[in-house]
Parts: structure tokens; C-alpha cells; sequence
């Protein structure tokens, strides 16, 4: 899997990830990042249980001019990425596999899309609607988010473990992963992913719907 960040949280993910993918189809997607054992008293005794990393609470305005939170995403699994729309680079490419994803899961309310910008000087609501209408963007399944810079790099790095570091040096000026997440219904990251490769983007989407069924099975 190639990888767009130096990152080594996000490298170990990914290899989890893939690793997990490849081990045994019939197993459930792994939940990743870090985890703690917590002690707790259930009918009277006390046992150990298990918290995972979790997608912290947030708030962001859309193509829309709406606002964008947790609970968007209730009862949703959900792809998370992170672009600007002036990227030259991986961008485009990225945006061109996540259109297939799209049109993959188009009208399924158990499927959304979140696409954070992170040049918020740049990508106004206006553009991002711009943006998106190019694509073929016409429903509220995929939100192009935008905010303040500090929340967006800062939910980047925390939350999906990914970088987006300003450059004046690179193209664009923004170096940034090239990942695609996979967030659950419980807002725990259960897949990362190469997002500008065919094959990862096909696995992803292969790991979604098996995603979907584990919940049809609960």
C-alpha cells in the first residue's frame, strides 16, 4: 500500500489494515488506533473492558452553508478524507476514486461521504459548492467541510491520525495524506486506505459492504 504521509501511526494502521484485509474475509474489520482497558462493575462483579479511539466531536459548514456534526453521521458508516481544491498533486486523483465510491453507495442512508478541506483561506463555501456541482456532486450523501484551520488539522491529526502540514516549498503548499478512512457507526476507524490507488479503493469499498452486513447482523 503506498502512503502519501510519514506518519507512523497512520503506516502501522494502514499495514494493520491491509494485513487484516488480506488474513481472512470472514472476520469483522478490525477497529483501530489506540486502545484502554477500563475496570467496571456488571451484576455485581467487576470485569475488563475494552475503549477504542474514537472520532472526537465537531462542527463544520458544508458546500451547503450547513452545518456538519457527529450526528450527521448518526447511524451511518462513513469515508473521511482530507484535500483543497487547488491541489495539483494527489487531489484530483483521490476525488476521482471517492466519485466511484459515490456513485457506488448513491441513496444508501447508511453510507456518507466527509470531505475536509484544509485551506480554509481558499475554499470558501462558495467554492467547495463549485467544487462539488463539477463533480457531479448533487445530494447531501458527500459534504465538502470546511472551518477554521486550527480545528481542521488539529481533527486530522487527533482523531483520524493522519497529516496535513502547510509547505510553502511542495506544490500547492500543503502536504497531506492521500488516505481514505473508514469510520463505523460507533465513529471507530475500521479501515485506512491508499486513496489514490484502484485496488485499495476497491478493498475499501469490498470492506464497507462487509461492514454494512455486520451491522445488518446485530
Amino acid at each position: 500500500m503506498m502512503l502519501k504521509n510519514n506518519n507512523k501511526l497512520f503506516i502501522f494502521l494502514a499495514i494493520l489494515t491491509l494485513s487484516s484485509s488480506c488474513s481472512t474475509k470472514k472476520d469483522k474489520l478490525p477497529i483501530l488506533g489506540s486502545r484502554e482497558a477500563i475496570t467496571k462493575t456488571i451484576n455485581g462483579e467487576q470485569v475488563i473492558d475494552s475503549v477504542y479511539h474514537t472520532i472526537e466531536p465537531f462542527r463544520f459548514i458544508n458546500q451547503d452553508s450547513m452545518v456538519v456534526t457527529n450526528d450527521t453521521f448518526k447511524g451511518k458508516i462513513y469515508v473521511a478524507d482530507f484535500f483543497f481544491t487547488s491541489c495539483p498533486t494527489i487531489c484530483p486523483i483521490m476525488k476521482r476514486n471517492m466519485l466511484t465510491v459515490y456513485k457506488q453507495f448513491k441513496g444508501n442512508p447508511e453510507v456518507g461521504i466527509l470531505s475536509h478541506s484544509i485551506d480554509p483561506r481558499h475554499d470558501s463555501v462558495s467554492v467547495l459548492k463549485k467544487y462539488a456541482h463539477k463533480l457531479g456532486v448533487d445530494d447531501t450523501q458527500w459534504d465538502f467541510v470546511t472551518g477554521t484551520k486550527d480545528s481542521l488539522y488539529e481533527i486530522a491529526e487527533h482523531s483520524y491520525m493522519v497529516s496535513a502540514i502547510e509547505d510553502k516549498n511542495q506544490p500547492g503548499g500543503i502536504v497531506h495524506s492521500g488516505a481514505f478512512l473508514l469510520v463505523d457507526k460507533d465513529r471507530h476507524i475500521r479501515g485506512v486506505y491508499d486513496g489514490t490507488n484502484e485496488d485499495a479503493v476497491k478493498q475499501m469499498i469490498d470492506d464497507m459492504n462487509k461492514l454494512l452486513a455486520e451491522y445488518k447482523k446485530q
